[in-house]
């Protein structure tokens, strides 16, 4: 059995990735950056699993 895909706060995202909030959501309009998750009324998250791998696809340079 997989364990189950971390969900991030928008506070996290920004640490891991290093954008900021309207970049990732400029990013995720144009397509290239991983939807955000229902969470709540007010509340966005993200997929760790999603954004590790968008991070990786970043240093391998297929998205560069």
């Amino acid at each position: 059995m997989r364990a189950p895909d971390r969900l991030l706060r928008l506070p996290d995202v920004e640490r891991l990735t290093g954008l900021r909030r309207s970049a990732i959501y400029e990013q995720m309009q144009r397509g290239v950056f991983p939807r955000s998750v229902k969470a709540g009324k007010r509340a966005a998250t993200w997929s760790e699993t999603a954004v590790q791998a968008w991070i990786a696809d970043r240093i391998d340079g297929r998205m560069a």
